[in-house]
């Protein structure tokens, strides 16, 4: 749904959760746990609703990877709103299970969409090549590469796919969807811990497209490719049997950024003509 139909009121939320234990975000069939899932049902238990009120998330993460900063909107009969608003949140804090946080719920402003509305998503994959391996207590988001990785050359083969590019080479496609996506910020860094963070910053993202660049990343990172090659791969626009889609784990949705509130509807009608005339 993308308008707020009357007699209702969209409402955002500001959530994290821990990829781990989910199928991913969507809803799937067979009863597989997932992110959506589980909100969607405690929203419903809290405000002792016979309708499921359904999500609209930002980003769509797949199984195993986890969220810091994702955003949501859901749209509540108006009665409803009133009547559970104010104790809303620490209702969900008491229903929802551990590995997902509701942080922050209010009534969005007029043209808000979770989706379209928003101007970029930032994500980081963290890994290590610490010969010893992962630390057990950040397993579940760290990548193991066993082979040294030089960060500077990682860096400057990922400052060569920053701009707006047919990204098929490092996409699943999808049916009657576009390929074309801009990179506004994409580099890697090695922090005190050891721990190396590849960060990329883009106004939407294909599927598996990430996880396919940090596969290109760490083969440049190892020594196996030089740092031309990714870029030769995005200008060859095919799918390289080379780039590997990395491990889910390592990867995290840090941050979702919306223009200030009297553009939201211009960004939403901007986003909705692109993906028009891609499909």
């Amino acid at each position: 749904m993308s308008e707020v139909q009357p007699g209702y009121v969209r409402v955002r939320l500001d959530l994290s959760y821990d990829g781990t234990g989910f199928h991913g975000w969507a809803k799937q069939a067979g009863g597989r746990r997932t992110v959506q899932g589980e909100i969607e049902d405690a929203l419903r238990t809290v405000t002792r609703s016979r309708e499921t009120y359904e999500l609209t998330v930002a980003g769509r993460t797949d199984a195993g990877v986890h969220a810091r900063g994702q955003v949501a909107h859901v749209d509540l009969p108006e009665g409803v709103w009133r009547e559970h608003h104010e104790k809303l949140l620490k209702r969900l804090a008491g229903r929802l299970p551990k590995d997902v946080r509701v942080w922050a719920l209010r009534e969005a402003p007029s043209g808000f969409n979770a989706r379209f509305a928003a101007i970029w998503r930032r994500y980081v994959y963290r890994v290590t090549d610490n010969p010893g391996g992962v630390d057990p207590l950040l397993r579940n988001h760290v990548l193991w590469h066993d082979w040294p990785l030089d960060v500077e050359a990682m860096d400057a083969a990922a400052k060569s796919l920053v701009g707006e590019h047919d990204f098929a080479a490092y996409a699943k496609k999808r049916e009657g969807a576009t390929t074309i996506r801009e990179v506004l910020d994409f580099g890697a860094r090695r922090c005190a811990d050891g721990i190396v963070e590849i960060e990329v910053r883009a106004d939407a993202f294909c599927h598996n497209q990430v996880r396919s660049m940090v596969g290109a990343l760490l083969f440049v990172g190892d020594g196996h490719r030089d740092v031309e090659w990714p870029r030769r791969v995005l200008d060859a626009g095919v799918r390289d049997s080379a780039v590997h889609v990395v491990r889910p784990n390592g990867l995290t949705l840090e941050e979702v950024a919306y223009p200030a509130d009297d553009r939201l509807l211009e960004r939403q009608r901007q986003a909705r003509r692109l993906r028009v005339r891609a499909d």
